[in-house]
């Protein structure tokens, strides 16, 4: 097979994405193409391809699911912080966190 046939290398099922002010993960591996993509956390976020956009803060709720598809667990005394958004994405992360 051609290289330009398997696609972008991948190393996890996932990839970052700056949107909403943060950085998201999301199993799209092509966002730059998209007008919005979904996120890990379960947010539809427009993706933002600016240096700025990947100082953003990391989406707690998408930084574990990220580790857990990546099948690393979270290093200690990090765990997902309450978005002071509290909104879905907060919540996912608390479900997550607790392992549903």
């Amino acid at each position: 097979m051609a290289p330009e046939q398997l696609g972008p290398y991948s190393p996890h099922p996932f990839h970052w994405v700056p949107g909403a002010e943060r950085r998201h993960a999301t199993k799209v591996s092509r966002w730059r193409c998209e007008r919005t993509v979904g996120t890990l956390c379960g947010q539809e976020v427009a993706p933002a391809d600016t240096v700025l956009a990947w100082l953003w803060e990391t989406c707690p709720a998408c930084d574990v699911a990220a580790h857990r598809l990546a099948g690393v667990p979270m290093p200690p005394g990090r765990r997902a912080r309450a978005s002071p958004r509290r909104g879905a994405a907060a919540r996912v992360g608390d479900e997550a966190e607790r392992g549903r």
